[in-house]
């Protein structure tokens, strides 16, 4: 054993110790989509007074994190997001009206003298002097100034309009509210206050004022204003002097409060006054039952997949296939290990992610098994020569060593895609981003250190040696055979397979134009609630039974047996009751298992970001293919992947299927997905011409075709296996999601063919750059070219050409 197989075996050994050890001692942290509960994205807004900056956010977080603990919910989770923006996560809270309600009061809470009553508006006007001949003056509208001293005119509880002078104190100065209940007297319930420092001398000065005022006088009375509202304005009682007040600094708020009224108000209390005004621009609120299904089904989906893929590259490459199969063992151990160490918080598209990344670890491990047995069929080759058979271990190591670069490149651009997953999109759709990453990162761990491990101390054994078709490397493949023995010039019709490309390219982007795009409520703003029914229910019937109920422009959609989405505006409470009154009407009964409320700012905000993302990412793939290979390959590469990005979309909107935050996540994984394919080819194209720089370049970019179909069959067929279980089992909501991504995968396949490298093609040929120059090194004890065969050998496609 050398000595870095030796230090890569350590690592390997390391790592997975690690992984086992996370796993057992952490605890996941799942996302509200998962577990159930809600969530509620506040966005600070400016005030007469204050404006709503970083500072100012972070204020009101404090303020609204003493509210939630108060709330008694367990394992709460609040934080900033961006500069104005604060996320809080309720877990359990099914019904989140209440929360929403509580979190969103300003409880500007503040005492007033009342100066007396105020007139009617009509005898106001009609008693107020003014100059002849000038018209009426409108009524003063209550909360407003009532005169030129900026005294508030407020009803009280009984509709009378109250004067009130300057606050006398503030909600800042009580030291303590708490609900309590008057048995001794049996009015109910009250908050008692507790004042503090100043707070005392100014009660004791308000009530002493007041004091004075004949018995039954509104003088005589204090009004509490919370929110420009009276709540209470209890009289002062007889008993107290005039000019010495109330004293001991403590006092009580009456007002026929219910025990959660004066629970609620205490808590406002307590938990003080937001610096600004908060707007509630987003709220999600998933059932448990909900999650629990859909990590089941994910589950299953990631278990069926991966033993079908376990079992398909044990076939395809046998004894390497199997220990591959251990390798994504380890994979799924590493990458939920790293999940847990980093603290990320798993969602619903974030198992998608996690199942997804298992295709990006077969991929690597096919590039590396397909290399090592091009590698081992030209050792064989010159058998009949004077060098030396290629040895097994000799042609892996240079498999894992030339395919390094081609899977290096298609990560890279795989993590592009995920950061901009991570820093454009939002809520859920965020934790498929970093899922994906840490997938991807834990599969080039997986392929290039555990299987290379383990494929190497395999393939050193001396039984193993002695059968060496046992491993998987001494057999081509049938498709490579195929290929081989017809040799096809797929590139002879490249202008065809362009003008094909374009025609596809038409009819599926013509259902935008045609069908337009649905967009989720994520983009357009509104109110999407999901339920549950006991008997299915015909859509069409639900359309219109909410369109007699007043939602006219409901969107219904039915799925499965008895699972029902309605998407409107944004409902009040009164709305979304009757909502849930009908549905439950026609379906026998019905239980929310999902309600989510997108604002119409947000949903502009998200909208456009989708298409910056989308934008960015056709840009720095560009970029970054243009500085690693050439500038023709990146523009190539990104024509392609715009090509299937457009036909996803067209699809979709023929399909009539929602395009939302999943869909996005989707669409950024389907490039990932094609670049990929485009990259791998054009690594080769580029290992190939540097070898033969005379070689007419459609001859080799045909070359580099065939020797890249059976990495692209056997990655292909793979991915398909963990996407249909995923499709089968995943649920309605990654039914979608898994759609998608089969399309692409399809599409993303076919392009990288017949889009991408014809466009390279004719690109180069109006291109007057030189050739790439060949990278020397060692290769089996020889110098060779990157990429480079020794002599005699032949590879499909190149017609007997020394490519």
């Amino acid at each position: 054993m050398t000595r870095a197989t030796r230090v890569r075996a350590l690592l390997a050994l390391a790592v997975l110790a690690l992984s086992v050890y996370l796993a057992v001692t952490q605890p996941v942290r799942l996302g509200l989509d998962l577990r159930g509960g809600t969530q509620i994205v506040l966005e600070t807004r400016d005030s007469p007074t204050a404006k709503a900056d970083r500072d100012a956010t972070d204020r009101t977080l404090e303020v609204l994190r003493r509210r939630v603990d108060a709330l008694g919910v367990s394992e709460p989770n609040i934080a900033r997001s961006g500069e104005r923006r604060i996320v809080v996560e309720l877990p359990g809270v099914q019904d989140p009206k209440e929360a929403a309600q509580v979190l969103g009061r300003t409880a500007q809470l503040t005492v007033h003298p009342v100066l007396g009553a105020a007139p009617a508006p009509q005898q106001d006007t009609e008693d107020r002097e003014k100059p002849q001949g000038a018209g009426k003056q409108a009524p003063e509208a209550p909360g407003k100034s009532a005169d030129p001293t900026s005294h508030k005119t407020l009803p009280d509880a009984s509709g009378t309009p109250l004067r009130l002078g300057p606050p006398a104190l503030t909600g800042a100065e009580v030291d303590r509210a708490e609900a309590q209940f008057d048995a001794e007297s049996g009015t109910g319930w009250f908050v008692g206050l507790d004042l503090r420092g100043p707070g005392e001398r100014s009660w004791a000065e308000l009530t002493g004022k007041a004091a004075c005022a004949p018995s039954g006088d509104h003088a005589r009375r204090a009004a509490i204003v919370l929110d420009e509202k009276i709540i209470s304005a209890p009289q002062v009682d007889t008993s107290v002097a005039c000019g010495t007040g109330i004293t001991g600094g403590s006092t009580r708020i009456t007002g026929g409060f219910g025990q959660e009224e004066a629970r609620e108000l205490a808590l406002l209390v307590n938990g003080g006054a937001l610096p600004v005004p908060v707007e509630l621009v987003e709220q999600r609120t998933v059932g448990p039952t909900l999650g629990a299904a859909a990590i089941a089904s994910s589950a299953q989906a990631a278990a069926i997949g991966i033993a079908l893929t376990a079992v398909f590259i044990t076939v395809v490459y046998r004894l390497l296939g199997a220990l591959a199969a251990l390798a994504l063992a380890c994979y799924a151990l590493i990458s939920y290990a790293a999940l847990l160490a980093l603290g990320a918080t798993l969602t619903l598209p974030g198992l998608a992610g996690f199942v997804l990344a298992i295709g990006m670890a077969v991929d690597a491990n096919v590039l590396v098994f397909e290399r090592a047995r091009e590698e081992y069929a030209a050792g064989s080759a010159r058998r009949g020569g004077t060098g030396r058979p290629r040895s097994l271990r000799t042609a892996l190591t240079a498999g894992f060593r030339n395919a390094f670069s081609a899977i290096a490149d298609s990560n890279v651009t795989t993590l592009l895609a995920a950061g901009l997953l991570f820093f454009f999109a939002s809520g859920p759709v965020r934790g498929f981003g970093v899922t994906l990453s840490i997938g991807v990162l834990a599969s080039m761990v997986s392929a290039l250190v555990i299987t290379r491990v383990l494929a190497e101390f395999a393939v050193s054994r001396r039984s193993v040696e002695r059968r060496p078709r046992l491993t998987g490397l001494a057999d081509e493949g049938r498709v490579r055979t195929w290929l081989t023995r017809r040799n096809p010039d797929l590139m002879r019709h490249r202008r065809r397979w362009l003008a094909l490309s374009a025609v596809v390219l038409a009819v599926a982007a013509s259902g935008i134009a045609v069908r337009g795009l649905d967009f989720g409520v994520e983009f357009t703003g509104g109110r999407l609630i999901e339920y549950s029914t006991t008997a299915p229910v015909d859509a069409d019937r639900a359309r219109t039974a909410l369109g007699d109920a007043g939602f006219p422009r409901a969107v219904v959609n039915t799925s499965g047996d008895g699972e029902l989405t309605v998407r409107t505006e944004e409902l009040s409470a009164a709305e979304e009751t009757r909502v849930g009154e009908v549905v439950g009407k026609l379906g026998g009964g019905a239980e929310k298992v999902r309600d989510e409320l997108i604002g119409p700012s947000l949903g502009d905000e998200l909208r456009r970001n989708a298409l910056i993302a989308l934008g960015v990412a056709l840009l720095a793939q560009m970029a970054y293919l243009a500085a690693r290979f050439r500038w023709t390959f990146g523009v190539a590469a990104v024509a392609g992947m715009a090509h299937d990005v457009l036909i996803l979309v067209g699809v979709f909107a023929w399909l009539g299927k929602p395009v939302d935050g999943v869909f996005l996540a989707a669409l950024l994984t389907v490039i990932g997905y094609s670049v990929n394919d485009s990259v791998v080819v054009f690594d080769r194209v580029r290992e190939l011409w540097a070898a033969a720089r005379r070689t007419p370049f459609e001859r080799i970019a045909n070359t580099a075709l065939l020797q890249t179909v059976p990495r692209t069959v056997n990655t292909g067929i793979g991915a398909v296996f963990i996407l249909a279980a995923l499709a089968a089992l995943g649920g309605d909501s990654l039914t979608d999601f898994a759609l998608a991504l089969l399309l692409g995968i399809g599409v993303g396949t076919c392009s990288s063919m017949f889009t991408a490298t014809p466009l390279a093609i004719e690109l180069e040929a109006r291109s007057s750059a030189p050739p790439p120059r060949p990278v020397a090194r060692r290769s089996g004890g020889r110098p060779a070219a990157r990429g480079g065969r020794r002599p005699g050998s032949r590879e499909p496609g190149d017609n007997g050409a020394r490519v």
